[in-house]
């Protein structure tokens, strides 16, 4: 089995993503966390007004490695239902008020709490819901290797009108690339994308449609289905641990099988079929000793 090859890391960049990069976060997150309170109290109180009370959402999302932490926005929808008690499409959800605090991304600001706590970054790939985690192929699951941010390289380049296969491209083309020097980039892009309200929302789309899998990740899927218990492709032990060569260090899910998450899912698992050279995806290791998220 080969492991899943990975972009050279200089020196520099190296001491970046392991110190530098938490250092950015700080110096800049405290700073904006004060400086836009006033803002911040002011979108409260309309959404108080409006909501009954309402206004912060919360939500568990995947962050490193696919750990859960709790991310809180401002909550711009309503929580009207349909007489079986289901959600609301989000176009019927989506508060006038909710519109504009989307469209000038207020909505994102209590997200620097979560910057500060260290679950989030400035920048890095957006967290998205826990239940996606299964759905990724090999090479998507790698947005997983370094924190989810704020905004990122997906957002500065299409963000909600990309296409979920692009972005997930744009995420892997940024774990390879960390650096200062990209990340004060997407900043200042944010800046001016944030101003002319560009990629608020996918075409036709209020918000951005579901992930469901790529045609990629269902073809790993149903390759495992065989290959799971192939003799060269080790043995899955009761906790779900994959005993066999998995894609390094660095790689999605590394790390003592106790250390991790439910969150995983079993999407942190790499197989690769004998002689292929090409990464597959292993089952979901929902063996009743973890559960889903």
């Amino acid at each position: 089995m080969a492991f899943v090859a990975r972009m050279p890391v200089s020196d520099s960049a190296s001491w970046y993503r392991l110190w530098g990069k938490r250092v950015l976060d700080l110096a800049v997150a405290v700073p904006a966390a004060v400086l836009t309170l006033p803002l911040l109290l002011g979108a409260v109180g309309l959404l108080a007004l409006q909501n009954r009370g309402a206004v912060l959402f919360r939500q568990l999302r995947p962050g490193r490695h696919g750990a859960l932490f709790t991310l809180y926005k401002l909550q711009t929808m309503s929580d009207a239902r349909d007489e079986a008690g289901h959600l609301l499409p989000d176009a019927q959800r989506l508060t006038r008020l909710g519109r504009w605090l989307r469209a000038s991304s207020l909505d994102e600001l209590p997200q620097l709490w979560n910057v500060v706590r260290g679950e989030l970054s400035l920048v890095g790939p957006r967290p998205l819901l826990p239940q996606y985690l299964p759905l990724y192929s090999p090479r998507q699951a790698r947005r997983h290797e370094v924190k989810p941010g704020i905004t990122g390289w997906a957002q500065v380049n299409g963000r909600n009108a990309l296409a979920w296969e692009q972005k997930f491209e744009f995420d892997v083309w940024y774990v390879d690339h960390v650096s200062l020097a990209l990340d004060l980039r997407i900043l200042l892009l944010t800046v001016r994308r944030v101003l002319g309200a560009q990629g608020i929302s996918a075409p036709g789309q209020a918000t951005t449609e579901a992930f469901t899998g790529s045609p990629s990740a269902l073809t790993h899927l149903l390759h495992d289905a065989f290959y799971q218990f192939h003799p060269s492709a080790g043995a899955f032990t009761q906790a779900g641990d994959f005993r066999g060569r998995r894609a390094g260090p660095r790689s999605f899910g590394a790390g003592p099988a106790n250390q991790r998450s439910p969150a995983h899912v079993g999407a942190d698992w790499f197989l690769r079929r004998p002689g292929s050279g090409q990464p597959y995806h292993s089952r979901p290791a929902v063996l009743g000793q973890r559960g889903g998220s």
